[in-house]
């Protein structure tokens, strides 16, 4: 079971609320440009809002920029991401941008700024007993399987790192995290997985 230590304990949230409201003030205009231009080339509603777990698998509604089109065929099904995502939606993706209303949900206290990454709900049942500890914090914005490789990994390997951090959150391993986001965000690194233009599903652990 995990053990809070005097950092998690006392400075990782405040540091987090301090540093998402300091960043919702000056991004303010990147964060009205990107809505405008949203809702111009994608359509409405600006805001993508889906269901993930939280700490203790706690459901909470994560909010990005939406990034696919609503197109549909004749018979009113959605087309393949591969359709629905345009360039601009690449060009969000790529560079994070999609990513600045989760801000919001560091402010509600729903994520952190670094931890493992909210995944689909739907993914619940399908974890082992170790990739489930991922649970045992607040997830991230960000967080170690996304600066080792972000969506360009397997997803086993992810949650090794998920499992990682929560047996050693520590302010430096959180700086270190931010860092190497930035970094990551501005030479637009390991953005998609090499088949696919988002992350394949998870579908449980393959037995032997």
């Amino acid at each position: 079971m995990h053990k809070k230590g005097f950092y998690e304990r006392f400075i990782k949230r405040p540091m987090d609320f301090i540093l998402s409201f300091m960043a919702l003030i000056v991004l303010s205009p990147v964060l009205i440009v990107v809505a405008i231009l949203v809702r111009i080339k994608l359509g409405s509603p600006v805001l993508f809002k889906q269901a993930r777990p939280g700490q203790n698998e706690k459901i909470f509604h994560l909010y990005k920029f939406r990034t696919m089109t609503n197109q549909k065929d004749a018979q009113g099904s959605l087309f393949p991401d591969d359709i629905r995502l345009t360039k601009f939606g690449k060009f969000l993706r790529s560079t994070s941008l999609d990513e600045l209303p989760s801000l919001l949900n560091i402010l509600k206290g729903d994520l952190s700024i670094v931890g493992p990454r909210p995944l689909l709900v739907q993914y619940l049942p399908l974890y082992n007993d170790e990739q489930r500890r991922r649970h045992e914090v607040r997830p991230g914005l960000t967080g170690l399987a996304q600066v080792n490789g972000r969506n360009a990994t397997s997803w086993e390997r992810r949650f090794d790192y998920d499992v990682n951090y929560v047996d050693n959150i520590t302010l430096l391993t959180d700086m270190r995290v931010m860092l190497l986001t930035i970094k990551k965000v501005i030479i637009r690194e390991g953005i998609t997985s090499s088949d696919s233009v988002t992350m394949r599903n998870f579908e449980g652990n393959k037995k032997i």
